[in-house]
């Protein structure tokens, strides 16, 4: 088995993966099966500290790197891979998810002080407000959850200013529909976790936000329905 100390680079991160000893400078060590942990008799507190840390290290870089595997494999192996896949024990929705993630954020941008959720978090939205909301919880120590809670805030508030003032009194024409140029209309749409996956992998590949790609498909295929229903 191999000994593992905390890593400080991404470089060194890619290292991790094999299941061995983590080890202390102070010489504590705990085996790592792979069912779980074995932790020897009265550890003192800050090694099971310290082991807690590198463990979360090793979950984060586990993400990334199962990411960058998996888009390797379909650009390398195409028509193979997924079949490789599907006879190992890693579950392929679940890289997939990796896989969408690792995509939008190049080496350079993986902040190393953030976990890979944080950056889940983030990857749907445009990289500029991608990297502004790192930087916030980067600085103010925001958990994922934390980051969750503000970007909903932010959107919400967003959509409240673009909603404007109540429209009492906005004129209205036949059937209660405004005349204003802009209308904003909420729609909650229930996806299954394959069906969410296609359409991120749609939008990331027409390279516009999921919220834009969607408008755009609503656009297309109204007008599509409403030029077939003239032609008929």
């Amino acid at each position: 088995m191999n000994d593992i100390s905390p890593p400080s680079t991404l470089v060194q991160q890619r290292r991790l993966l094999t299941v061995g000893v983590l080890k202390r400078s102070g010489g504590d060590r705990l085996t790592v099966p792979k069912a779980g942990l074995e932790f020897p008799p009265k550890m003192p507190f800050d090694s099971w500290l310290e082991i807690g840390a590198q463990l979360s290290t090793l979950a984060t870089s586990s993400a990334w790197c199962l990411g960058d595997w998996l888009n390797y494999g379909e650009a390398s192996y195409v028509g193979r891979y997924r079949e490789a896949i599907e006879h190992s024990s890693l579950d392929y929705q679940t890289l997939r998810n990796y896989a969408w993630v690792t995509r939008k954020f190049a080496l350079h941008r993986r902040r190393e002080n953030l976990s890979f959720g944080h950056h889940a978090e983030v990857a749907a939205l445009p990289e500029p407000e991608q990297d502004f909301w790192l930087q916030k919880a980067e600085d103010l120590r925001w958990s994922r959850n934390q980051l969750r809670r503000q970007i909903r805030a932010s959107l919400s508030e967003r959509e409240s200013e673009r909603s404007g003032p109540s429209s009492e009194g906005a004129p209205v024409r036949k059937g209660g529909v405004s005349n204003s140029p802009t209308q904003i209309l909420s729609v909650r749409l229930n996806l299954s976790q394959q069906q969410m996956e296609t359409c991120l992998s749609a939008a990331d590949r027409a390279g516009v936000s999921f919220e834009d790609w969607a408008l755009r498909v609503l656009d297309q295929t109204a007008r599509t329905e409403l030029s077939g229903t003239a032609q008929q």
